[in-house]
């Protein structure tokens, strides 16, 4: 493993994305087992994974329990992020909720539920458009200095709310959708986290697994996965997409290394401040993931990557109509 700073933090350059153990709701990616999500955890700490990634809504509350349960005995070497940002009730999510008494509920919610004194990075899921960015990263800002928190970030939010919350107090870490079928923070996004020093922590690096070429067709998806509400999943997009999936298969056959590597050694060539977080349930997926750090891109390689898929050239939006309206707020 490699390492990269994210903020103020020092990172593996990958880390783990932990919703899939849990996901939102049943079988948000395929159902995981306990046991083989447990195994995965532990695995990752033995190959030098020191960045975890879940939140409050995972499950919700599982996910949490479930790292935290991995992590015990193991805290002093690991870098933990967590999120908040909505209302639930009952164990369905109830709306966004950004107010400074939801920060707080959540945030102790969190903290026992990963058996942690202080989470490392801590997000704020969704922007909440009721309540003023200032209001909400005021209140993280007082978790912060109570020790309870140690860097602050943001998820999807968009350029003014960025500026606005790094002005009220540093931003360490912006986490957004990027991969090679969605660049689209690269036009604004991007260059402004670069700016202002704020870290990049790309989520669904692979496209939800479209890129690692496992799923040649929608009936690959077990029944009840999450992606096949995916609009770049539908009937209408799902033959489009795949010419993305051909070019990264040919240049994996090349460097004799899977799909996924170089999607992943493409978003790592993206910047030293890129840390993304792929997603896993399994020691084997988990395992091809990290080897991604080897993978050395040439200048020709990045080069047909981008040809081939350039922004703005996947078909289908990145979520339907209700989770767009909750991106780049």
């Amino acid at each position: 493993m490699i390492y990269r700073k994210l903020g103020g933090l020092q990172v593996s350059a990958l880390g783990l994305g932990c919703m899939p153990m849990a996901g939102i709701g049943a079988a948000m990616y395929g159902r995981a087992d306990h046991r083989e999500s447990l195994a995965t955890l532990e695995r990752a700490i033995e190959l030098g994974v020191t960045f975890f990634d879940t939140a409050e809504v995972y499950g919700p509350f599982a996910d949490e329990e479930l790292l935290g349960q991995a992590i015990k005995g193991r805290r002093d070497r690991l870098v933990i992020a967590t999120k908040f940002g909505f209302r639930i009730e009952d164990g369905a999510i109830r709306g966004v909720d950004s107010s400074p008494e939801n920060v707080r509920r959540a945030c102790e919610g969190s903290l026992k539920r990963l058996g942690i004194d202080t989470i490392d990075l801590y997000y704020q899921h969704r922007v909440d458009p009721n309540v003023p960015i200032e209001e909400t990263i005021g209140a993280m800002s007082r978790l912060v200095e109570e020790g309870k928190v140690r860097y602050l970030g943001l998820s999807e939010a968009g350029a003014d709310t960025i500026r606005r919350a790094d002005a009220t107090h540093p931003i360490a870490a912006l986490q957004s959708e990027y991969s090679l079928w969605e660049r689209g923070v690269e036009e604004e996004i991007l260059p402004l986290c670069q700016d202002l020093g704020i870290g990049f922590v790309p989520y669904s690096p692979l496209g939800r697994g479209f890129l690692t070429g496992l799923i040649s067709q929608r009936s690959d998806l077990a029944e009840g996965d999450y992606r096949l509400n995916d609009p770049r999943y539908s009937e209408e997009n799902f033959a489009k997409n795949l010419g993305i999936v051909d070019v990264v298969e040919q240049m994996a056959v090349a460097h004799r290394v899977s799909p996924a590597q170089i999607a992943l050694a493409w978003l790592l060539a993206q910047g030293d401040d890129i840390v993304p977080i792929p997603g896993s349930k399994r020691r084997a997926t988990l395992e091809d993931s990290m080897a991604a750090v080897n993978v050395a891109l040439s200048a020709a390689d990045l080069d047909a990557l981008d040809a081939a898929a350039p922004p703005g050239s996947t078909a289908g939006q990145r979520y339907g109509e209700m989770g767009m309206s909750m991106v780049r707020l």
